[in-house]
């Protein structure tokens, strides 16, 4: 199948995920991601008139952002790992970072911001599974923390909370984490009178249903769009 019809078909899931659920299908943004995928590839899902892709590797990225530059409706995601010295690269590149894990990182990003005049939306990324080969904060108190280290800048935007359980938990352990994600959601929302906090980016290809069903706003989905990894 094309990218165009697995776009469709994903597009399609995600509606009746979303009406099962209670919900618009409105509320639910499709990040197409697009790690280790060529331009050529992104281009077919730009026609399908998919606009928000998701990069992990900000060198790789780079070189899409720029040859894709001239198509101004493109929304780009950082949703992997954000190294403090790579921080100098997000400004004017990417609209949303989804991978905040400490108010150092959150302080030099705002930094750069300051200087280049740009904007970012951020996310805090958040790690209930405890993979010590993922990052992320596992307490209220951290996340609360860099909440409000990035509240007291002006140029981040804090707008939620991000999350990648361990595969192969199983539904319910899923969802339970699905579901504490989105208490501290809407907690952090009303600690900080923000209601600009709405995001929550949880959910790939294997269980965004899920994810939809416990309150998903943004989904990542790379392999059922793009074909499995190279």
């Amino acid at each position: 199948m094309s990218v165009k019809d697995n776009l469709a078909k994903v597009q399609q899931q995600i509606t009746q995920a979303a009406i099962q659920s209670g919900r618009s299908p409105e509320e639910i943004q499709l990040i197409a991601v697009s790690k280790t995928k060529s331009v050529e590839l992104i281009k077919e899902a730009l026609t399908a008139k998919q606009t928000a892709f998701g990069e992990n590797r900000i060198q790789e990225a780079l070189g899409k952002i720029e040859v894709l530059s001239k198509s101004d409706q493109v929304e780009w995601h950082l949703i992997g790992h954000l190294q403090k010295n790579k921080v100098k690269f997000c400004p004017g590149n990417f609209q949303w970072i989804h991978s905040i894990e400490s108010a150092e990182l959150a302080n030099k990003l705002e930094s750069r911001c300051a200087f280049t005049n740009k904007n970012i939306n951020v996310l805090i990324q958040v790690n209930l599974s405890h993979e010590e080969s993922k990052s992320g904060l596992q307490e209220w108190d951290d996340i609360l923390r860099v909440a409000e280290a990035i509240s007291a800048g002006q140029w981040l935007k804090l707008r939620g909370l991000m999350t990648i359980p361990a595969p192969n938990l199983g539904e319910l352990k899923t969802r339970k984490i699905y579901e504490q994600i989105r208490k501290w959601r809407d907690k952090l929302r009303h600690e900080l009178d923000s209601p600009e906090i709405t995001e929550l980016s949880m959910g790939m290809t294997a269980d965004y249903h899920w994810a939809i069903q416990e309150g998903a706003t943004m989904i990542r989905v790379g392999t059922a769009i793009f074909g499995s990894r190279d």
